[in-house]
């Protein structure tokens, strides 16, 4: 972080820098070079979100308010950038990232005295019920029935990719409330019991060999009505809200970090050490186009976060190739026990990234998006 040049936030830098070299554990140091996904077995970011909230800073993003830390933009990214400096592993984003901004926005005040907490402290793991198997990108056509009896809601349908429905104990999920009108017009934004009754989860096997998508079947599930966030029929402005936290973000730091391991040993390969140089030059704009967003400099949000959705996923997605590249044979062979750990997780990294261009609106979507947005 180069181009702090401020003594306060020098000062703020040191403070993490020293938390994280006393607080992380050893078990946990280095675990995000150690991880094939974004999403990381929770029983390994659960413990170092404890610690983390037990300091107040499990949610960097949080309001002071709602018992966040309260800090500005460049305190969030200076402490995302010395998070992945120190490897630390990254917490779970669909209950701190995803579903507690839209319950800040949209929630009662009961809601948001019920499950803020729950959520810093982790108690509530959640997850996503957005796509379908006949909408994904087209979210709009999702089909998942929630049919008003008496105070609750009767659920009939099913959701698919559902990344760790078989730990969570919570659902964000969008249904059709409504087939009167445009598409959108009919769906309502739930929070829903994940043990409720009547709820299947079969797991999906990712191309890497993990466990982390699922689909998920409701049989005539009851969802209290008062666990619906917005109005009914309305949950698609909520959907919107909430996608604008999905697709930002802030990738350049892991990903500089990334980058940097490629680079140790030195490389002898001059044609190798050009094609570093250039993700390294990319990811410097990448860089600065992300600090430019978060002070709001010349355009909106939405237009931001589809832009970074698509340089931060498409950039990770090269450096997987450069990684495997490097790894030789060596990145596909069956992990012994004796491969380099950097090695070890080439390949499936490589496997797992490829669904990043497509998830939280495909990166074609997002090209759409961005050209609505400037064009009109």
């Amino acid at each position: 972080m180069d181009m702090l040049n401020d003594p306060a936030l020098d000062a703020f830098q040191a403070e993490v820098r020293a938390f994280l070299e006393s607080a992380l554990p050893d078990d946990l140091h280095g675990a995000a070079s150690r991880a094939t996904s974004v999403f990381i077995d929770p029983a390994v970011t659960l413990p170092w979100q404890r610690i983390l909230n037990a300091r107040g800073w499990a949610a960097p993003d949080w309001p002071a308010e709602f018992g966040g830390p309260g800090w500005d933009e460049m305190q969030r990214y200076i402490f995302a950038a010395e998070c992945a400096r120190a490897g630390a592993p990254g917490l779970a984003p669909m209950g701190l990232k995803m579903v507690a901004p839209v319950i800040m926005h949209y929630g009662t005040a009961e809601q948001r005295a019920h499950y803020l907490p729950r959520i810093l402290s982790g108690e509530d793991y959640w997850c996503q019920g957005f796509s379908e198997p006949g909408a994904g990108s087209d979210l709009a056509a999702l089909q998942l029935r929630a049919i008003a009896d008496g105070d609750d809601y009767v659920l009939n349908g099913s959701k698919i990719w559902t990344t760790h429905a078989h730990f969570a104990n919570r659902m964000f999920a969008l249904v059709r409330t409504s087939s009167q009108g445009k598409p959108q017009a009919g769906i309502s934004f739930l929070l829903l019991d994940m043990a409720s009754p009547g709820i299947t989860i079969e797991p999906i096997l990712t191309l890497a060999g993990d466990h982390e998508f699922n689909q998920i079947f409701f049989d005539d599930v009851r969802v209290p009505q008062a666990n619906r966030l917005g109005g009914e029929n309305e949950g698609w402005s909520v959907a919107k809200h909430l996608l604008t936290f999905e697709r930002g973000g802030r990738y350049a730091p892991s990903l500089i970090e990334r980058l940097e391991r490629l680079r140790t040993p030195p490389i002898s390969d001059p044609v190798l050490r050009a094609r570093i140089d250039r993700e390294a030059i990319n990811l410097t704009a990448l860089q600065a186009l992300e600090l430019k967003a978060m002070r709001g400099v010349g355009s909106n949000p939405a237009l931001y976060a589809s832009a970074l959705k698509i340089l931060g996923t498409e950039t990770a997605q090269r450096i997987d190739v450069l990684a495997c590249e490097m790894a030789g044979h060596d990145a596909w062979a069956e992990a012994d026990g004796q491969t380099a750990p950097g090695v070890a997780v080439a390949v499936p990294r490589y496997l797992n990234d490829r669904a990043a261009s497509i998830y939280a609106g495909s990166n074609e979507i997002q090209r759409d998006l961005i050209a609505r947005l400037i064009l009109g």
